[in-house]
């Protein structure tokens, strides 16, 4: 899953270009995994995804597997593979023959009774989240389709050895069609495809500074998130994590917000994106929270620290599953994703709810003129490489152990899709397998936006609160964005 770039237009834009026959599968040696893959493995970080999509209509099971049967996912190299090992014990991917009654499980009757529709389907994902041995198997490959017949609910759980977030939705978003088109594929905002301005002779200077900012940036981070895998780590507070905490008992909560109620609070400070917004969303709601949960209990000025995972593709946004197939060493298929440590600071005493805004500009103005994602990445490839996976995935278990949260924002469709006729209501995503007490996943979908709030039950005991605090949070935003903005006419 991935902090991206977060689309404020609505440009069209033709997001796949299927290459006949591509994926077929064929026959040949093993697969070593990526080193990632091995990562998101290791029992420490057994990273799975879980995409929930709401539908309109009655499921029709047929049609859903005939669906599968005949895209690019059931023939791809990826989901057509088991998990073994060598002699060594090191994991390798092995061509099968995929039964797709193995892999698509219809669900009859209420999951949990006297829930709504949402809190079944998120107790459904946390339950399926505790079925991992049966999942992990080695006589399939590692990913299913659960169809919640009862709540229109489609359930794609999807281990992240086999792609990230801009891989799978690619590769889903590929089957699907627009609403008010049938035959259209989904809109995605464009990449930018505006060049690099070259600067007159007497900007060269500007230049300098540009990457001699980059540098200092770039060692700054780099130094701290060094820091983190070793020793350094949040102080206390009634959110914290602990080492052991991805095997803890879990809750789910679904916080919703407009699109457009996000897009008023940007235009209030100059030069904001989606994404400052979000976090300052997270940063008042988390305050919210901690004053209500624990009166006083967390000191003035407290750094509660995120760790964000970022896209680090050439290419920002969803990308052409025609471009994510072919052997491309700047688009290829499967995980390709850094990690940004964002810091929220506790301030009990912020009269202006902008001021939360403010704040997450500026810290992540900063972090983009670094190459501390990049530097994340590499580092862990080099040390999987010489030190093996162990190694690497003691240093990000460390530096998750010493942070508080995850947050992670995809964007998806800005129109109303379907899937086999049947128009979609909403996609939510979120992610097992973290030692965190509290994951952050959002998604937009044809306007809104929908964040995944998983937590440990007996660190947060009432996510359904913590979600209200982050949907209050910005509503109190867009009303002091649209104060300010009265005030100036």
């Amino acid at each position: 899953m991935l902090f991206s770039r977060h689309p404020d237009s609505t440009e069209d834009s033709l997001l796949f270009d299927l290459l006949a026959g591509m994926g077929s599968p064929e026959n040949g040696s093993d697969e070593p995994l990526t080193p990632t893959g091995r990562l998101v493995l290791q029992k420490e970080m057994n990273l799975v995804i879980y995409c929930a999509i709401g539908v309109k209509q009655p499921l029709d099971v047929d049609a859903l597997k005939s669906m599968i049967q005949s895209s690019p996912m059931f023939t791809h190299p990826r989901f057509c593979s088991l998990l073994v090992q060598d002699s060594a014990g090191r994991e390798h991917w092995r061509r099968t023959c995929v039964d797709i009654d193995q892999h698509v499980i219809p669900v009859y009757g209420p999951i949990a009774e006297g829930l709504s529709d949402e809190a079944a389907v998120n107790e459904y994902l946390i339950d399926l989240s505790t079925d991992l041995p049966g999942f992990l198997g080695d006589d399939k490959p590692l990913w299913d389709v659960h169809l919640l017949m009862a709540q229109r609910c489609m359930v794609f759980r999807i281990h992240h050895a086999l792609g990230d977030g801009i891989s799978l939705m690619s590769m889903f978003l590929a089957l699907c069609r627009r609403v008010d088109d049938p035959e259209a594929l989904p809109t995605i905002h464009p990449p930018s495809s505006a060049k690099m301005r070259r600067g007159g002779s007497g900007e060269w200077w500007k230049a300098v500074m540009r990457v001699l900012g980059v540098v200092w940036f770039t060692l700054v981070f780099v130094v701290e998130f060094m820091l983190r895998s070793m020793w350094a780590s949040d102080w206390k507070t009634p959110v914290s994590s602990s080492a052991g905490m991805e095997l803890w008992p879990r809750k789910l909560a679904t916080a919703r917000f407009w699109l457009e109620d996000m897009k008023a609070v940007k235009s209030a400070v100059a030069n904001a994106t989606i994404n400052d917004v979000l976090f300052g969303i997270i940063s008042a709601g988390l305050v919210k929270y901690l004053d209500h949960r624990s009166p006083n209990a967390v000191r003035e000025g407290t750094q509660i620290t995120g760790v964000a995972m970022v896209n680090l593709r050439e290419q920002p946004g969803l990308q052409e599953l025609s471009n994510l197939m072919k052997d491309n060493p700047g688009l290829r298929w499967g995980n390709k994703v850094g990690i940004l440590l964002l810091p929220v600071h506790y301030h009990r005493s912020c009269g202006d709810p902008l001021e939360y805004l403010r704040k997450a500009k500026s810290m992540i103005d900063r972090k983009k003129k670094s190459l501390e994602a990049h530097f994340s990445y590499k580092i862990g490839e080099m040390v999987m490489s010489y030190l093996g996976a162990r190694a690497t995935t003691l240093l990000n278990y460390r530096i998750f152990c010493n942070t508080t949260f995850t947050i992670s924002n995809m964007f998806g469709p800005h129109e109303e899709i379907a899937v086999v006729g049947n128009p979609i209501t909403y996609m939510r995503v979120n992610v097992s397998g973290l030692p965190h007490a509290l994951t952050l996943h959002m998604m937009s979908y044809a306007g809104r936006a929908d964040m995944q709030i998983q937590v440990a039950k007996d660190i947060i005991p009432d996510p359904e609160f913590l979600a209200k605090c982050f949907e209050d949070a910005l509503l109190e935003m867009k009303a002091a964005a649209s104060t300010a903005l009265n005030s100036k006419k």
